[in-house]
């Protein structure tokens, strides 16, 4: 099964610290968690503005986001711990786990830290991720194409909610797989 992901985390940091996680597969299942524990010392008005302002799971005055109904989608908010047991039961109802992120390098590390490290993944997963900006760079695409044009999505008020994100990468996966002519 593909997996699609992305998450949000408060800086570019090497003691970043997570505040959402949202994946979906190639076949519209989805999770979604955000952290109650991430490091608030690190939230800078950036994130306030773009990050913060939209999780819903955390504020009950928030409704559950259009783009998720009809969806079978399953939601965790907790601590690390908390989300990582709820995501590795998630993952691993698959016979085989494919993950693709946009660019990979801090979505990885913090997706394999949240489920024990790279050693420890769910045995249905691969060790390593896939990511369309490399796709991307294969194609011929200049890697900083912006994804919701290139895909048709037009929902501002979700940017950089991670489940929406990663509802992103899918449509980017499967516009990419088209282009290559490999259409699966």
């Amino acid at each position: 099964m593909r997996i699609f992901f992305d998450s949000e985390f408060t800086g570019i940091r090497q003691d970043t610290t997570l505040i959402s996680i949202g994946l979906v597969t190639e076949d519209d299942h989805m999770f979604y968690a955000e952290f109650t524990d991430y490091d608030r010392n690190q939230v800078f008005p950036w994130l306030e503005e773009n990050v913060l302002k939209y999780l819903w799971l955390s504020d009950p005055n928030k409704n559950v986001p259009e783009f998720t109904r009809n969806m079978n989608l399953e939601t965790c908010l907790g601590d690390k711990e908390t989300v990582g047991k709820a995501l590795r039961n998630w993952i691993s109802q698959w016979d085989k786990a494919e993950l693709w992120a946009d660019i990979i390098p801090f979505d990885w590390v913090l997706l394999c830290g949240l489920l024990g490290g790279v050693f420890n993944l769910p045995k249905n997963m691969e060790f390593i991720c896939y990511d369309i900006c490399t796709f991307l760079k294969i194609l011929g695409f200049e890697s900083n194409i912006n994804r919701e044009e290139f895909v048709g999505y037009d929902d501002p008020e979700n940017k950089h909610n991670a489940l929406y994100d990663a509802l992103v990468v899918k449509a980017m996966y499967e516009k990419l797989m088209v282009v290559s002519g490999q259409n699966k």
